[in-house]
């Protein structure tokens, strides 16, 4: 579907891609993971024709429908469910010709091609997909118009999804979403017909939907088999048998060096020397291994206050005279680790907004310890950074008593040094943005961190150290995520925020998102029983369907059979390949017998070359799969 070809391109002078290469077969899932700013979303931009490169190829299969998110939000009078209806153009075509065709042929022909795309089950599809991102019956016959950028950009999704595209493109899909659409969307990709490549910092994502990582770091693209725990696994595995033979290597070319040192001056040695000289010239440097940049998180600890930190009772809280929230009963102590689970709308926000005072209540009694302060992070407050000054000059205004080391130091706490400090806020990544807010909302060392959705811009590496910092951390934490990692590493307790209330959830994320998909499956068995009491017709026999899927599966099955052949192959001579370098990497072996060591060497280059044979006849016949398949569409 996909092959990136020697690819290079540099944008504004900086090498972004240096003869990069990656092969995304037909039907095949693959994240796309990387440092921020390494180039993800250019490679998107390439695939999709907006960008070309300065050398090599990015090719798709010239057939196949790409689908991606719009990145300007749906708006207007339209209603979601028609905006979502009118992303299968074809479909929309057919039905406008069917208004104004008179030739019966090719009426006949425009309700068979109806038949084929299920055109008739389209609208059922549409609610679908609209519900599973959040948007319930009455709200998909609403305007794009009445609803904010963020869920303008889940309608956005929603009409990507339903239009059902060969390779679909997402670039960090779970930003928007809650927990529970997060969930939904996890579920509904892992069973996405089509090819996916998907650039996500989302872990939960990686490991539930993707079969494979495409890992992009020094203007290389490296390909992983499995999902994104496995990737880490075989990275660092590789990391230290790069490590182990790079070692010794330098050990070897410090012997024979120190040989030539000793012995070049004798002519009775000179040639040994010499010779010696030259197999150090052959030697081939194993590159060292890399140490990405770390990024880093360091809450201070506040200093310990007599619980409760904040109690409600009996609180209302709302908008205007609507409440929200009613009837709050809680309270938060300093070891608390609370995460807020509930759909988008039932009042998260609106809680946490409450408790950091910027919403009044309705109702009720509020007790806050006199000493409390109070660290609030929520994803809006970056347009209120000046872009015109820097990370310094906002820790310095918002410490005007302290002394310039000291406003470093804390900036440093959080990844801010050098030149980066004193850098406007313009040019910094989204990330950078994120942690130059959480260096603000700690200054003072808060009891309680309020988090609203603090892991939108962050890499996975940074979300890494984010849960370790906040674990370290000594206070209170109150999080609002649609991160399932972060709220299973962080959290120890969830409050669910639903039917105009908020209570202690009695069960884990998991329970939780068990109980989700059960709440689902009753609403869709619900909602056929409805359909059978008002005598709504069946949806469009897929008999024939499935006979000429099985007729494909049929054609290609010698091919399918000689491709999972392919794939154990490797796997084993991947294995053996590891342990005879993991030998080759001992020492002991070359102050032993040569032949034995020989040995060795060859049985490695011998593997090394079935490998690369093996991996050219599982790619043949993965393309003549793929060709087939379209010959049959």
């Amino acid at each position: 579907m996909l092959h990136v070809n020697d690819m290079t391109f540099r944008l504004g002078g900086r090498v972004l891609f240096d003869k990069a290469t990656l092969h995304l077969p037909k039907g095949k899932k693959m994240g796309l993971v990387g440092r921020n700013g390494t180039g993800k979303t250019t490679l998107f931009r390439m695939i999709l024709g907006d960008l070309h490169t300065d050398a090599g190829a990015v090719r798709v299969r010239p057939t196949a429908r790409i689908g991606t998110v719009a990145q300007e939000a749906p708006s207007g009078p339209t209603s979601l469910i028609d905006t979502v209806l009118a992303a299968d153009t074809e479909r929309a075509q057919l039905l406008a010709e069917a208004e104004t065709a008179t030739d019966p042929g090719r009426i006949a022909d425009i309700h068979n091609r109806l038949a084929d795309i299920d055109a008739q089950t389209a609208p059922a599809r549409a609610a679908r997909i609209l519900a599973g991102l959040g948007f319930d019956e009455e709200a998909q016959a609403r305007p794009c118009s009445e609803f904010s950028g963020g869920w303008r950009m889940r309608v956005a999704l929603a009409a990507t999804l339903f239009a059902r595209p060969d390779f679909l493109l997402l670039d960090e899909p779970t930003n928007h979403l809650d927990l529970e659409a997060a969930l939904w969307l996890e579920g509904y990709l892992a069973s996405w017909p089509g090819t996916l490549l998907v650039i996500s910092h989302d872990r939960t994502l990686l490991n539930t939907v993707v079969d494979e990582i495409a890992h992009l770091s020094e203007q290389k693209l490296t390909r992983y088999a499995g999902n994104y725990d496995r990737f880490e696994r075989t990275r660092r595995e590789r990391q230290a048998q790069q490590a182990k033979l790079q070692a010794k290597q330098l050990s070897e070319q410090r012997r024979i060096q120190a040989f030539v040192d000793r012995f070049k001056a004798k002519a009775s040695k000179a040639s040994q020397a010499q010779s010696r000289l030259k197999m150090l010239a052959r030697m081939e440097p194993i590159a060292s291994v890399i140490d990405e940049k770390t990024t880093t998180f360091n809450f201070p600890d506040p200093d310990p206050l007599s619980p409760p930190l904040i109690a409600l009772d009996e609180v209302s809280v709302g908008y205007g005279d609507n409440p929200v929230l009613k009837n709050l009963d809680l309270r938060i102590d300093m070891d608390d680790r609370i995460g807020l689970v509930g759909a988008n709308g039932n009042g998260k926000s609106t809680l946490i907004k409450m408790l950091v005072d910027r919403l009044k209540p309705m109702a009720g009694k509020v007790v806050k310890s006199s000493k409390l302060k109070v660290g609030y992070f929520a994803q809006h407050q970056q347009e209120e950074l000046n872009l015109n000054e820097s990370p310094f000059q906002h820790m310095a205004r918002a410490l005007p008593m302290a002394t310039e080391t000291k406003v470093r130091s804390h900036l440093g706490r959080f990844g801010f040094s050098g030149d980066l400090a004193d850098s406007k806020v313009e040019v910094l990544s989204g990330g950078e943005k994120s942690r130059l807010l959480f260096a603000l909302m700690s200054i003072e060392a808060p009891h309680i961190l309020f988090l609203d959705e603090p892991t939108n811009h962050l890499d996975v590496d940074a979300r890494e150290a984010l849960v370790q910092a906040l674990n370290e951390y000594d206070g209170a934490i109150v999080l609002v995520t649609h991160d399932a990692h972060l709220i299973d590493l962080v959290c120890d307790r969830l409050w669910l925020v639903a039917d105009g209330g908020c209570s202690n959830y009695d069960g884990d994320l998991e329970s939780y998102t068990a109980l989700l998909l059960e709440q689902r499956r009753a609403a869709r068995r619900d909602a056929q029983a409805d359909k059978a009491r008002d005598g709504t017709p069946p949806a469009v026999d897929k008999k024939e369907a499935r006979r000429e899927r099985a007729r494909r599966r049929e054609e290609t099955a010698a091919l399918r059979k000689s491709v999972a052949v392919a794939e154990k192959k490797m796997e084993k001579l991947a294995e053996e390949i590891a342990a005879l370098e993991s030998k080759l990497a001992d020492p002991d072996v070359y102050n032993g017998p040569t032949a034995k060591l020989m040995d060795l060497q060859v049985a490695h280059k011998k593997a090394k070359d079935i490998l690369e044979e093996t991996e050219q006849s599982w790619l043949s016949a993965q393309e003549a799969i793929d060709a087939a398949l379209d010959e049959a569409s």
